[in-house]
This record gives structure tokens, C-alpha cells and sequence, in this order.
């Protein structure tokens, strides 16, 4: 019986895969063509699917932008960049629909502890800190028993230095993978679909309007009440909008 639920979960997962294969080069037969909103609808038949790879994403997204969709464009760029964070071709064609949107948003200048904190972070994932850790929690368990039993003083002190600097490597991952998970769990982003949007003040259509955001704009979502989004942009703006008006990544 396990035998034959094993040959049919093969044999449908071989078909799915082929319907997918299939679908993947009649959309792009169909993007040569300049059908880009057909080959579109063949791509996102495979993302319904529950099939997500770089390849279907940054199509979509090249298809989006030939139709000039600058919001879905540049929204599916970025899904394939949470795939391919370093995919150099994603990246350069972001940079093209991204130099298409109307909002021009100047960051919040860092400081040098700030950039280095982001690139000291950006080397490995939470799980990969909490690799180093306890890696780091052996190694200083090893190197102080060697150091604790030595009678010889030159290997008691290479085994302490050993130690100090694994206890440095330890806080170091502990640190790093508490903020990796905490700034994952907290990373909310978006993109703006809307042609155009009002930032209010308030999570109502009656309250003030801060300021205007265009489509393609990339916020990132703070909190969310009823149909409205609280969204936080690169200058350090924040305001409610509807719901409606962007699509989380």
C-alpha cells in the first residue's frame, strides 16, 4: 500500500512538474510573440500552482514591464529577489522599472556603526548566526578543558586566548542571530499598485494627508487596522493607507 502511495505521489508530482515545463515555454513562445499579458496568465497559472522560482517571477516581471505595469513590475522583481538576493540580471532590471516610478525618496543617512551593523548582519541568515554560535559554544568548552588540564604553560596560554576569542565569536552570533530573527520577523515590505495614493495621518479617509505616494513606490507596513496599512518609506515618513492601494511582498 505505502508502495503504490509512493508511485502515485511520484507520478503526480512528474505531471505537475511537466504542466508547469509546459506552461513556462508556451509563455514565453507567447512573450516573444509581444503577448505579454497572455504569457502573464499562462506564468501566473504556475505560481497558483504553489511552483515559485526565480525564473517565473523576474518573466512576470519583464512582461509586466513591457506593458509599462511599473507596480507589478518592479513587485515581482523583488519576489525574485527574495529567491536570488544576488541574481545580477533581477537586479539590473529592477534598477530599470525602479528608475521609472514618480517618487524620488531620499534614505535616511546612516551612521559608519549603523552600515557596518547592516553589513555585519547581511553575511548570514538568523539560522546561520545560530550556527555560529553554538559552534563557537563547542570550541570554547574544548579549548578551556584543554587549557584547565595542561600542565604546560605556551599551550596554556594559546588555549586561553583560544577561549577569549570564541567567547567573542559566541556573543557575537548571539547577538547577530537575535537581531537577524527580530529584524525578519519585523521586515513587512511592500509595493505601491496604485497609480497614486494619499498618505493620511490617520487610518480615515476624513484625516489630513501627509503626502502623496505613486505606483511602484517600495514602504514597509508597521501595522494594519480594519482596510488601512500603516507604511514607514526610506525617509522616515509614515502614514496610513488603504489596503487596497499596495501588495505585500
Amino acid at each position: 500500500m505505502k508502495r503504490i502511495l509512493f508511485l502515485l505521489l511520484l507520478m503526480t508530482s512528474f505531471f505537475g512538474n511537466a504542466q508547469s515545463n509546459a506552461l513556462f515555454d508556451q509563455g514565453k513562445e507567447q512573450y516573444k510573440a509581444e503577448n505579454y499579458q497572455t504569457a502573464i496568465d499562462n506564468w501566473m497559472k504556475i505560481i497558483d500552482a504553489g511552483e515559485h522560482s526565480t525564473a517565473v517571477y523576474f518573466n512576470i516581471a519583464n512582461a509586466h514591464y513591457k506593458l509599462n505595469n511599473i507596480g507589478p513590475s518592479i513587485y515581482y522583481y523583488e519576489k525574485a529577489l527574495q529567491l536570488s538576493p544576488n541574481d545580477k540580471e533581477v537586479l539590473n532590471n529592477l534598477a530599470f522599472a525602479q528608475n521609472a516610478t514618480v517618487d524620488s525618496i531620499e534614505p535616511l543617512p546612516e551612521t559608519i556603526f549603523a552600515k557596518w551593523d547592516k553589513r555585519l548582519a547581511s553575511l548570514l541568515t538568523y539560522n546561520g548566526w545560530a550556527r555560529v554560535t553554538v559552534i563557537a559554544s563547542v570550541l570554547f568548552t574544548i579549548l578551556f578543558l584543554v587549557y584547565y588540564f595542561s600542565v604546560y604553560s605556551a599551550r596554556k596560554r594559546v588555549m586561553f586566548v583560544g577561549a577569549i576569542l570564541s567567547i567573542f565569536v559566541l556573543l557575537t552570533g548571539l547577538i547577530m542571530s537575535f537581531r537577524t530573527y527580530d529584524q525578519q520577523m519585523n521586515d513587512q515590505p511592500a509595493i505601491i499598485f496604485s497609480e497614486s495614493t494619499e498618505v493620511k495621518n490617520e487610518p480615515n479617509m476624513g484625516s489630513e494627508t501627509a503626502f502623496t505616494l505613486h505606483e511602484g513606490t517600495k514602504v514597509q507596513i508597521l501595522d494594519e487596522e480594519d482596510n488601512w496599512m500603516r507604511i514607514l518609506i526610506l525617509d522616515g515618513k509614515e502614514g496610513w493607507i488603504p489596503s487596497t492601494d499596495l501588495k505585500a511582498l
